[in-house]
């Protein structure tokens, strides 16, 4: 007896293991009202016919509904094609409605057609042929759709819809219009809950006062907030930005860029270089750093500013630009240094701010503050200041020994097309210059002193010197003057510091900048991957996104409307 009860226990508990290993049956589609019924063998082989009587015919599968006109259902194959005014509903947030549909049972995978309306809570999808996955919980298109939320209208030649995610994925032509901007892009990611949007391929956007390029992008609709991370560009007010990644917000009136950066600005041409950059609207000005220049164009020459940091401010007609520490500029003819740099575009003032050197072709030039003053008609160099200490050296350039110089209190000079033409010294004024006759023999060294010299000038080397104000001097054969004698009293040779090309403006570590890494877009797909998809799928848009068979074998003349025979009519409910 006890043996007979153990068999019959591990009978049962065999037969329930085996049930738990067999896969789940597929569940058959369900009459719930079937309304007229009839059978058509010469059409469609094996199927049931149903049709309305006043009220829709029903059916239902796992979790959804569906009611339409007519019905074919292949009960065997456990498919159906539903015909006329159908509405497919699952669960309480989507609803489905076209012209047809062809259901499959066992794969639940749906195609729909013929004016297709995909809603729920939070969008509607319109379009012409539509495949559903219920398995997947995923809709897709190829021939064109209309996504409408509650802030955008997208359209797109191909697109798909993952349900649980709330994402659309939009390929070919893409399109968002919204009353505040446009958005066209090759391929984009929508997230129907946050309007948020990812961007793979050429992508543009149009608001009011900006317009943003990228190849690869994220943009928050609501706000008009984003920023691109390939190629990107960004028109803002009357400035270009361009850079590896950029970053733009609407509310705040600010972007900003990061790596390889270019501020164009196209009112002044001028442009700034560097690899960090923020830009404010509303005070229409740039902040700039990590081996920042800016170009601008002075007499058809490019004259480069760099600093540490650089700061344009004001608009255009009263531009301050500001160089901070470490500041230098260069011109093919001129170049300089000091602490900081300032230049005002409505007094046409250029001041070099603490321990300024300026060089003129090869003299070098020094004080306490010098000024580059240029005329706001021509916008050509007009004059030059040096207040202070004013301190002109330049080496010998027949000898390559000694050394022209001449100081004063302060130092005036005066521009003819771009070139320094007369130099004036005021007060307490020295003066050692070697002499040479027209064989480059040395004729002697003048050193002198008086209350002010005029030096002129000629392709930036001394023409002439004329003494003003009793003049206290001699000329002295080279033996007769010592060594030490022939430097004036604050006298700094600084030739090795000369600024020879615009390269030099930047420092070793200026040149050593290690670049941030630019993060890609926080998004569930692999881009790159995706990218060389599309990359070797290009001009295949069945392969862009594989799209089911149709589950119900078509009908040459699709007149399933109008039944040719009608053997029997009954009326079939739901068991």
């Amino acid at each position: 007896m006890f043996k007979h009860i153990l068999y019959i226990f591990f009978f049962f508990v065999t037969c329930a293991t085996i049930a738990q290993e067999e896969p789940e049956k597929t569940k058959q589609i369900n009459i719930v009202y079937g309304a007229n019924f009839t059978k058509d063998e010469e059409r469609f082989p094996g199927a049931s016919i149903f049709s309305e009587d006043g009220r829709q015919v029903q059916f239902e599968h796992e979790g959804a509904d569906l009611w339409c006109d007519i019905a074919i259902h292949y009960l065997k194959e456990n498919k159906l094609r539903a015909i006329g005014n159908i509405r497919l509903q699952q669960g309480d947030s989507v609803v489905l409605t076209s012209g047809k549909i062809d259901y499959d049972g066992k794969t639940k995978l749906a195609k729909a057609w013929e004016d297709v309306l995909l809603k729920n809570s939070q969008m509607t999808l319109r379009t012409d042929t539509l495949y559903f996955d219920r398995n997947k919980q995923e809709s897709y298109y190829q021939d064109f759709g209309t996504v409408i939320d509650s802030s955008n209208t997208l359209t797109s030649q191909i697109g798909r819809y993952f349900m649980e995610l709330k994402k659309y994925q939009f390929l070919d032509s893409v399109h968002i219009q919204n009353p505040k901007y446009t958005l066209d892009s090759e391929q984009l990611d929508y997230y129907t809950g946050t309007d948020n949007a990812y961007m793979y391929g050429a992508s543009t956007i149009t608001g009011d006062t900006y317009k943003i390029y990228c190849e690869r992008g994220f943009y928050d609709t609501k706000v008009e907030s984003g920023y691109g991370i390939k190629n990107t560009r960004i028109d803002y007010n009357n400035r270009i930005i361009e850079g590896d990644s950029v970053y733009f917000d609407k509310a705040s009136e600010f972007a900003s860029a990061t790596n390889n950066i270019t501020v164009t600005d196209t009112v002044n041409n001028g442009i700034i270089r560097a690899h960090y950059a923020e830009v404010y609207k509303a005070k229409d000005s740039v902040f700039a750093t990590k081996r920042a220049v800016s170009i601008s164009l002075v007499e058809q020459d490019s004259l480069y500013m760099h600093g540490d940091t650089l700061m344009v401010t004001g608009k255009p007609e009263n531009r301050i630009i500001r160089a901070f520490r470490n500041a230098k500029f260069y011109k093919t003819d001129m170049s300089g240094k000091c602490d900081s740099i300032h230049s005002a575009q409505n007094t046409g003032i250029t001041q070099l701010i603490r321990e300024p050197i300026l060089w003129n072709g090869v003299n070098q030039m020094t004080g306490d503050s010098i000024h580059l003053i240029s005329n706001l008609k021509t916008e050509k160099l007009d004059s030059l200041k040096v207040l202070n200490n004013a301190f002109i050296v330049s080496l010998d350039s027949i000898s390559n020994e000694g050394y022209n110089q001449a100081k004063g209190k302060d130092l005036f000079g005066q521009f003819e097309e771009n070139e320094l033409r007369i130099i004036d010294l005021v007060k307490n004024t020295e003066v050692i210059y070697y002499m040479y006759d027209d064989d480059d023999a040395l004729i002697g060294i003048n050193k002198t002193i008086c209350s002010a010299i005029r030096i002129t000038m000629a392709n930036n080397d001394i023409e002439d010197l004329t003494f003003f104000t009793n003049p206290d001097g001699d000329i002295f054969p080279d033996k007769d003057l010592p060594k030490e004698s022939r430097k004036l009293k604050g006298f700094i040779w600084r030739g090795d510091e000369r600024i020879l090309t615009k390269d030099d403006i930047f420092d070793e570590d200026d040149n050593n900048i290690e670049l941030v890494t630019i993060q890609g877009i926080n998004n569930p797909i692999d881009i790159d991957a995706e990218e060389e998809d599309r990359n070797k799928n290009a001009g295949d848009p069945v392969n862009k996104i594989p799209l089911p068979p149709s589950p119900i074998p078509s009908d040459p003349n699709d007149d399933a409307s109008k039944p040719k025979a009608r053997p029997r009519v009954e009326k079939v409910k739901a068991n």
